[in-house]
């Protein structure tokens, strides 16, 4: 007997085995510089000397092995400074009791740690077969390498509804995450049933030697308006740190430049080379204005 299917599409109803994990072909990123001291790209080849540069990485422990892989390939050295972290929330609990008794016609998951939440549930759910519809390359590769929309409101856009049929979707989420899911897909028609699975908090302990290197730092690389936030905590009232700031996506970037931080860098969709790309070309410009 086969195993239940996840299939992972926006516009194909069939479910598929997922095919076996590849790299994927990456198209030229073009980029949005919000830098006000220059105001052109410097992409960078890995031939390029980043030796007297650092690069901070934020994301939870454990997690920024992938970025700093990527990085490494280049000769970018990084310094890990975990800003955040995740809690589960009740609705979790609650997820996996969905799975198991309510088909979903969709299923949409916006964000690698929502992934990763809502396989440990579909997996406790006995593995049902549903329909998923992600948000951004990045969370794509935590079940495939498939193409995607790159953001919630793109999805909520163009997710498939078949005529005036009742369309059911299930939106686990983290509790901080924006209602432009819900709303945009309400107002098609769809009947949404949001659960906040998780959230991200800001770390209680920033080890003081590693934040005082980190205040050097040429590049500060984010992935959620949480670490943003918990990086300007920090730096509020210090005129020691003049780096830039390279985010995941243009979520992150926009929270950023609201925070009021100008060396703004981020790809036009989110995914790990993308970040990798928007982090080199902050690195090229920041090179450009010490030469200055």
């Amino acid at each position: 007997m086969n195993s239940p299917l996840l299939s992972l599409s926006t516009t194909t109803t069939t479910l598929s085995p997922p095919p076996p994990l590849h790299r994927p072909h990456h198209r030229r990123i073009h980029f949005h510089s919000f830098n006000v001291k220059a105001s052109c790209s410097s992409s960078s080849s890995p031939t390029t000397s980043f030796s007297n540069h650092r690069v901070v990485v934020t994301r939870e422990r454990g997690k920024n092995g992938k970025l700093v892989k990527a990085l490494a390939a280049h000769g970018i050295n990084c310094l890990e400074l975990p800003l955040i972290q995740h809690t589960h929330l009740p609705d979790l609990e609650r997820l996996s009791a969905l799975l198991s008794a309510t088909a979903f016609d969709w299923i949409i998951i916006t964000s690698p740690e929502a992934a990763l939440v809502f396989l440990d549930a579909w997996k406790a759910a006995g593995s049902p077969s549903v329909k998923v519809a992600v948000v951004g390359a990045g969370t794509a590769s935590i079940f495939d390498e498939a193409a995607v929309s790159s953001t919630g409101k793109v999805l909520a856009s163009e997710l498939p509804k078949h005529g005036n049929e009742r369309c059911t979707v299930l939106y686990p989420a983290s509790a901080k995450a924006s209602h432009d899911i819900e709303e945009g897909l309400s107002k098609r028609g769809f009947q949404v049933l949001r659960l906040n699975t998780y959230t991200t908090e800001t770390v209680q302990h920033v080890d003081h030697m590693i934040f005082e290197q980190a205040l050097s730092a040429s590049v500060i690389a984010v992935a959620s308006p949480s670490a943003i936030r918990a990086w300007v905590n920090l730096v509020s009232g210090s005129d020691r740190w003049c780096g830039s700031v390279a985010c995941i996506g243009e979520t992150t970037a926009s929270a950023a430049i609201r925070m009021g931080l100008r060396n703004v860098y981020y790809p036009s969709s989110p995914s790990l080379q993308g970040w990798v790309d928007s982090i080199i070309d902050a690195l090229g410009v920041h090179k450009q204005v010490q030469k200055v």
